[in-house]
């Protein structure tokens, strides 16, 4: 079974820190691409960043190019989103997913099959 669990979202004050991990079973993450996306109220879902650890590239939305880092251990199974200088537009449920390729629109998440379950984040000003 294909399974996808975040964890590590809280209540950060803004400029902070927090790492999220993305933790995988059922499937190897080295074979996929690994995105993560989040949902504020009110909004559409939207692409932070995405990694094909077997390559070793990572992808990024402008908004957070410079504060969050995408990684990957493969013998953990586990993706992480290393976010800092958090902004309150920050704030929304963060989802990890998985996906076979990297299309040009990947920050919609249409090419991204299985999704966790979120986990929240709250930046506070």
């Amino acid at each position: 079974e294909v399974r996808l669990v975040e964890s590590g979202g809280g209540l950060v004050q803004a400029g902070g820190s927090l790492r999220l991990s993305c933790a995988a079973s059922g499937f190897t993450v080295d074979d996929y691409v690994i995105g993560w996306f989040r949902q504020a109220p009110g909004k559409e879902r939207e692409g932070v960043s995405c990694i094909v650890s077997s390559h070793g590239n990572t992808y990024y939305t402008n908004s957070v190019k410079g504060r969050f880092t995408i990684s990957s251990d493969n013998a953990k199974n586990t993706v992480y989103l290393e976010m800092n200088s958090l902004k309150p537009e920050d704030t929304a449920v963060y989802y990890c997913a998985r996906g076979h390729y990297v299309a040009t629109t990947w920050e919609r998440g249409y090419d991204f099959d299985s999704w966790g379950q979120g986990t929240q984040v709250t930046v506070s000003s």
